[in-house]
């Protein structure tokens, strides 16, 4: 069995695949992502279900989540391979009675990473953009915290 059979054939396994998988779509949507990022959408999930790309997010403005959309159109006019679901806050706001949510100040320790604390504190690992968009003035980076960051974790309410 060769290198890669053991990386994405017969020998690898299903998360070595799916994160493949992912890599390839992210690379693929690159200039949606972009978009969104530029319009300050902040997206809470995103991963693969189905073979596809799935993004749920939140756009500041129903302007900002049609620019994304067109991008994604522009990318694949047929979206067959990408799901996604952007609300808007001020839609959410509004449902909320004001958009009062509570969070809690987390300490960051040795061995931490944005998934493992969101697998902590929702129970899912792929929760972890809720906790980088709630810490943007922090991080920079969703793979680089610091043991000693104080991070602040948004209610676990969607």
């Amino acid at each position: 069995m060769g290198l890669w059979d053991k990386m994405f054939g017969t020998g690898a396994s299903e998360e070595q695949v799916a994160q493949k998988r992912f890599d390839e779509l992210k690379q693929k949507y690159l200039t949606a992502l972009n978009v969104a990022d530029r319009e300050q959408i902040e997206f809470y999930n995103l991963h693969v279900q189905d073979n596809k790309l799935h993004i749920r997010g939140i756009a500041p403005t129903l302007e900002a989540r049609n620019k994304f959309g067109e991008q994604l159109k522009l990318v694949d006019a047929a979206e067959s391979d990408v799901v996604a679901e952007i609300d808007i806050r001020e839609t959410q706001a509004a449902a909320v009675g004001g958009g009062n949510a509570t969070a809690v100040t987390y300490t960051v320790k040795s061995g931490d990473t944005l998934s493992k604390i969101s697998r902590e504190q929702y129970g899912s690992p792929t929760e972890y953009m809720r906790i980088f968009y709630a810490n943007r003035d922090k991080l920079n980076d969703p793979d680089k915290i610091q043991v000693g960051q104080q991070l602040i974790i948004p209610d676990g309410k969607s």
